[in-house]
C-alpha cells in the first residue's frame, strides 16, 4: 500500500512541476512584469478603488500567492506586516506644482489595522493615523520629497486610518511637491513598508 501511495505522490508532483513550467513559459511570453516596469500607463484612476479583476496578465508576481499580485490598473504594490497591502493606482503631476499619489489600502490580515506607524516625525502634524510619513525619493538627485501640509498643520494625505477591519479596503492618497519635469520615476516610501518605484504621469 505504501509503495502505491508513494508512486501516486511522485506522479502528482511531476504533473504539478510540468504545469508550473508551462505557466512560467506563458507568463514570459506575455511580458507580465513587475509593477516597477510599467511604462507610466497610470491613467489618473479616481482616488480609491484599484481594479478588482485580479487576473490581468500580471502573473509574474514575486510571491505567487493566491490574490497577492498587483491588481489591474495598479502601478505598484507594497506589502507590509500583518497582511497590510497598499496598491498604488496613480502618481500624477497636477496643476500647482505637486504630485498626487493615489491607491487603495487593504487589510488582508486577521486583526484590525491602525496606521499609527505611518505618521510623520514632524511634531506639528495633527493626525496620528495617516500617510503623513510617506515620501517620494528621487535617487538620481538624492532628494526626498515629504507630504505637503496645510496651514492648520494637517497633512495633504489620507487621515483617520483607524480600525480597518480584516478584508476591508479604503482609498488613500498623498500629495507631494513635484520633482523637476525631467524626473519621471521615483520611489514611494512609507514607514514599515517596502518602497516601490512608480512612474509619474502628466
Amino acid at each position: 500500500m505504501s509503495m502505491r501511495h508513494t508512486t501516486k505522490a511522485r506522479r502528482g508532483a511531476a504533473a504539478a512541476a510540468l504545469a508550473a513550467a508551462l505557466a512560467l513559459t506563458a507568463t514570459g511570453c506575455g511580458g507580465g512584469g513587475d509593477a516597477s516596469d510599467d511604462s507610466g500607463a497610470a491613467s489618473a484612476t479616481p482616488r480609491g478603488k484599484a481594479g478588482e479583476a485580479g487576473k490581468s496578465g500580471k502573473g509574474g508576481g514575486s510571491d505567487g500567492a493566491d490574490d497577492s499580485s498587483p491588481k489591474a490598473g495598479a502601478i505598484g504594490e507594497m506589502k507590509g506586516p500583518d497582511g497590510v497591502v497598499i496598491t498604488l493606482t496613480a502618481a500624477r503631476r497636477d496643476d500647482g506644482g505637486f504630485v498626487t499619489v493615489d491607491g487603495t489600502l487593504t487589510n488582508r490580515g486577521q486583526k484590525p489595522f491602525n496606521a499609527i506607524h505611518w505618521l510623520s516625525k514632524e511634531t506639528e502634524m495633527k493626525s496620528r493615523s495617516s500617510l503623513s510619513g510617506a515620501s517620494l525619493v528621487d535617487g538620481s538627485s538624492k532628494k526626498r520629497y515629504l507630504v505637503l501640509r496645510d496651514t492648520d498643520g494637517e497633512c495633504l494625505c489620507s487621515t483617520g486610518l483607524t480600525n480597518i477591519k480584516p478584508q476591508e479596503s479604503r482609498p488613500v492618497f498623498a500629495q507631494f511637491p513635484a520633482p523637476p519635469e525631467s524626473v519621471t520615476a521615483v520611489d514611494f516610501q512609507l514607514p514599515t513598508m517596502p518602497s516601490v518605484r512608480v512612474r509619474i504621469s502628466g
